[in-house]
């Protein structure tokens, strides 16, 4: 069964540090590109980060740029998020998906073949 799993969000004071993984069973995340979604309540779901399949290409929205670092980990079958210098406004739910970053550049989120299930991120002092 093809599967991604995301794990690591949780309450975190304004300025503070997470870690998002993405995981993948029933299939290799090697040859796929995967992207970071977010949605807030009562907001359209943003791109935030993607991270290409064959050189480790990245690509991240403004809004996040110099906080979050995408990075992959092929032999655990895992790409992660390290969300860093956390601002109210990042509270959502993040989702990974397996995407073409162009896409996700261009501003695409919805349409993917894979996503997981979404892990809440609340930041807040």
């Amino acid at each position: 069964q093809v599967q991604l799993v995301e794990s690591g969000g949780g309450l975190v004071q304004p300025g503070g540090s997470l870690r998002l993984s993405c995981a993948a069973s029933g299939f290799t995340l090697d040859y796929y590109a995967i992207g970071w979604f977010r949605q807030a309540p009562g907001k359209e779901r943003e791109g935030v980060s993607c991270i290409s399949s064959s050189h480790g290409n990245t690509y991240y929205a403004d809004s996040v740029k110099g906080r979050f670092t995408v990075s992959r980990d092929n032999a655990k079958n895992t790409v992660y998020l390290q969300m860093n210098s956390l601002q109210p406004e990042d509270t959502a739910v993040y989702y990974c998906a397996t995407v073409s970053c162009m896409e996700v550049s261009a501003g695409r989120v919805r349409g993917y073949d894979y996503w997981g299930q979404g892990t809440q991120v609340t930041v807040s002092s």
